[in-house]
């Protein structure tokens, strides 16, 4: 009952809330990247979501569009901004995915959306993290986010995928806003120990 209605129930209207509450901040962040950044404060990707079906993720951007003399997009750590760096460490550049949820792309939990490019490469297994849709957070960003390896972070996932409820979202909702505001959590974000996702 709760994976077919109740979930989706309380999706929209935390995701609803939290629009409306939070939208002075929205506002307040959306100012602040255009005008020290000069550029368009939202980024948009494709990313597989509920079965596979591709949806378009929204974040605020964190990082700059540079290139090398030869047309090549920079490195991540070249192009990351000290807003984005913020931004990414308080987790703040996830907030537009709430309208991923209100409109349905995603959930407020769920496995995380990986690239688009990954879906060919899955496994059987691994590719059953698409049988629920994305979420905001989910298992593996409470139990490690980026400083585990992609075999515990399918694990993760998979284990969410066969054990949701309404308790288990619950206790990954309380689990991130405690995460969120940890000052160990904040260092533990600027490691990247997964790496790109290679099969």
């Amino acid at each position: 009952m709760y994976k077919k209605f109740g979930k989706r129930f309380i999706d929209v209207i935390i995701a609803a809330a939290g629009l409306i509450i939070l939208s002075p901040l929205f506002l307040f962040l959306i100012l602040l990247i255009y005008f020290l950044t000069n550029r368009n404060p939202f980024f948009h990707q494709p990313r597989p979501g509920l079965n596979g079906k591709i949806f378009t993720i929204l974040k605020f951007k964190t990082m700059m569009d540079l290139y090398d003399k030869n047309g090549i997009l920079l490195s991540d750590s070249q192009r990351l901004t000290s807003l984005g760096k913020f931004l990414r460490q308080t987790s703040l550049d996830e907030l537009p995915q709430l309208w991923n949820v209100l409109i349905g792309d995603m959930s407020l939990v769920g496995p995380r959306p990986l690239l688009q490019e990954y879906l060919s490469i899955y496994t059987k297994e691994q590719s059953e993290r698409h049988n629920v849709k994305p979420g905001i957070t989910g298992w593996a960003q409470v139990n490690g986010k980026n400083s585990i390896s992609w075999e515990d972070k399918f694990a993760y996932d998979l284990w969410y995928v066969k054990n949701i409820s309404l308790r288990t979202d619950l206790i990954i909702l309380s689990l991130t806003l405690r995460t969120i505001f940890s000052p160990r959590q904040i260092i533990s974000n600027e490691k990247q120990v997964s790496g790109k996702f290679t099969g």
